[in-house]
């Protein structure tokens, strides 16, 4: 074989070059690190891997839909450590949940599957006037979200197979009376309480420490007084607001459009119905509702005899307070008033006509359509600014979504500067100085967007001053950085610092003191309790603090009481010391029977909620689940933030 290589070197170094240069070429050696990274495994789930491209793509569908459902909901927030560890969490619960349904053998019968797509009120508008359901435009629900019936139907069948590993749990949890009266009373009892303070402050204020203190205590916390890592930044932005800058329209493409859409964009076609109700409520039960559709099925009969006494026969007989004293009638109105199938069957229907038996959730509905009010086309030029807007919208996110596949292609190829895409795309190139990778409490936009920071600072950025991969912000915004010049974090010269030493030392030293004092007075006045001078007393409790720490309030409810009076010391960190003396406990008041009812009843939520996050940690532990991603720490601030406090 070796003979074979050394006689045919030109002919193995040609397919050598065939096989491997070409994979260098369609993704280079920066993305065969990026694949990498991609790949690296964050959590185990009963022996599978969930890797950071799972992590990444989860988060992002997540955001999307906290997205559409609160708009106003901070960005900040949603790509947050906390939110992100938060999804990683979620998937972490969804891979055990699915596990252990595997395990058991959980499955959801088809009919149980179509009892949950009948509840579904996305489904639910899809039924044409006689209840059956309309599968062109099932599908084309479905295909807008990149999914089949089959699909979708799959997913469904798997999501309610997955809930039966908890909802035993769920279902049957319960509390007697008497455990939940006896939690709860010891819950919101009050405690009768005297309390000492000794404040840090007070202590501190008779400290003076010389310079050879202050030295000391920089040298043995060096770490309190970094700068942070700094870096001076290029950033390019592609927005569709940018784009849409860009665009001119053209009086031509405006008459066409004008001429496609007019109908459209003059407004929507109203209709005018009466209606005869006769009331069942969904929740009713199946013998009321049964009566109460034999009864509309009599009152058809008759209007189908009569149609003109569909006035009369509303006035007396309709159950919609609203309208029955108008003879049914529901004046004027455009879609999306009305429920559905309601809304279907009326704008189904041509005027004058008298529909079959329509059942909503309100119950049983005989119509008659009296009146189509079609809108009022526009003129061309009435429309014109209207026309202009609508078209340059849809312009604008065809060509955004063509410039973005440049753009992310662009500061990718060229990594080593964004010019060459800045320059073909005419995006101007922003510059910022001092920039973190916390965001700066005064940061808007762009430089202050997490997934961007962390981006700019990950180590193939600052090493090699690479272009950070095109990045999402916001929809219809992307952004993509380089760092021109770089500090490190570094331990600041005590002279620069000297006064926020001085005032840490003061801090720390005024708390030990405070600490001191005060455990000395807990030892004498336990030993002699009419010795202890003390402020009146206060009654607290969980529901009333009066103002005081919620440590001394925690440490005073929490106090054995067996027997009084009982002192304790509560450590109130860098605020100082306190002594807590409770003199008498005080029972709750009796609550009323119906709040009384109410407590027990979220008492129980709450043993079930702690009996399910029990039995589901249970999983966690049987299908090894574990968490291979440090998890964020809650107030972690950055260390210029903690030199200026």
């Amino acid at each position: 074989m070796f003979d074979f290589i050394r006689k045919h070197t030109k002919v193995t170094m040609a397919l050598l070059f065939l096989l491997i240069v070409p994979s260098f070429i369609l993704f280079g050696l920066d993305g065969y690190n990026r694949s990498k990274e991609q790949g690296v495994v964050v959590a185990k789930v009963d022996g599978k891997d969930i890797t950071q491209a799972e992590w990444d793509r989860a988060h992002q569908l997540e955001v999307e839909r906290l997205r559409v459902s609160m708009p106003t909901l901070d960005a900040k927030l949603l790509d947050s450590p906390a939110a992100r560890y938060a999804t990683l969490e979620r998937l972490v619960r969804e891979r055990v949940v699915a596990a252990a349904a595997d395990k058991f053998k959980l499955s959801t019968s088809d009919q149980r599957l179509a009892s949950e797509l009948q509840q579904s009120p996305e489904i639910a508008s899809l039924r044409r006037p006689d209840g059956s359901l309309d599968m062109e435009r099932y599908r084309q629900l479905l295909g807008s979200q990149g999914m089949s019936p089959e699909m979708f139907e799959a997913n469904v069948r798997t999501d309610l197979s997955n809930r039966q590993v908890l909802a035993g749990i769920g279902a049957s949890g319960f509390s007697s009376s008497s455990s939940a009266d006896l939690a709860l009373n010891a819950f919101f009892e009050k405690r009768e309480i005297q309390v000492a303070r000794f404040n840090a402050a007070d202590f501190a204020a008779k400290l003076s420490p010389n310079d050879a203190d202050l030295e000391q205590f920089y040298k043995a916390n060096e770490k309190l007084f970094q700068a942070p890592e700094q870096a001076s930044i290029d950033y390019v932005v592609l927005n569709l607001e940018g784009v849409k800058k860009t665009l001119s329209i053209n009086e031509a493409d405006l008459k066409t459009y004008y001429e496609q859409n007019a109908q459209r964009l003059s407004g929507a076609q109203e209709r005018r119905a009466s209606h005869i109700l006769i009331a069942a409520p969904k929740t009713a039960p199946a013998a009321e509702r049964e009566k109460a559709k034999a009864k509309a099925q009599e009152l058809l009969a008759s209007v189908k005899k009569s149609p003109d006494s569909f006035a009369d026969l509303a006035r007396k007989n309709s159950q919609d307070s609203g309208s029955a004293a108008n003879g049914g009638d529901l004046d004027f109105f455009a879609r999306g008033a009305m429920v559905k199938p309601f809304e279907d069957a009326a704008f189904a229907m041509k005027k004058g006509d008298i529909s079959d038996i329509v059942e909503s959730e309100f119950g049983y509905h005989i119509i008659k359509l009296t009146d189509i009010k079609a809108p009022k086309q526009r003129s061309f030029e009435e429309m014109k600014p209207e026309l202009e807007a609508d078209l340059k919208k849809q312009q604008a996110q065809k060509k955004f979504s063509e410039t973005a596949e440049a753009f992310t292609n662009g500061v990718y190829e060229q990594s080593d500067s964004l010019k060459p895409v800045a320059d073909r795309l005419k995006l101007e190139i922003q510059t910022a100085s001092k920039v973190t990778r916390q965001p700066a409490a005064d940061a808007t936009g762009v430089l202050a967007n997490p997934k961007f920071l962390n981006a700019l600072f990950s180590p193939d950025a600052i090493e090699k001053k690479r272009n950070t991969e095109a990045i999402e912000i916001a929809p219809g915004q992307l952004v993509s950085g380089r760092i021109t010049q770089y500090a490190p974090a570094h331990t600041q010269p005590f002279a620069e610092v000297k006064e926020a030493v001085r005032q840490r030392w003061l801090a720390q030293r005024g708390a030990e003191e405070a600490r001191k004092d005060g455990m000395t007075r807990l030892v004498a006045w336990k030993a002699a309790p009419a010795s202890a001078v003390l402020p009146a007393p206060v009654l607290v409790s969980r529901q009333e603090t009066q103002k005081l720490p919620s440590p001394v309030v925690d440490a005073a409810l929490r106090a054995d009481v067996s027997a009084l009076p009982v002192f304790v010391g509560v450590d109130l960190g860098t605020q100082g010391y306190a002594l807590v003396k409770v003199g008498k406990v005080v029972p709750r008041d009796v609550p009323a029977e119906a709040i009384a009812k109410q407590e027990r009843s979220q008492y129980a939520q709450w043993w079930t909620a702690a009996e399910n996050l029990a039995y589901y940690n249970g999983l966690k532990a049987r299908f090894k689940a574990e968490i291979l991603s440090a998890k964020p720490v809650a107030g972690q601030v950055n260390a210029e933030e903690s030199v200026t406090r």
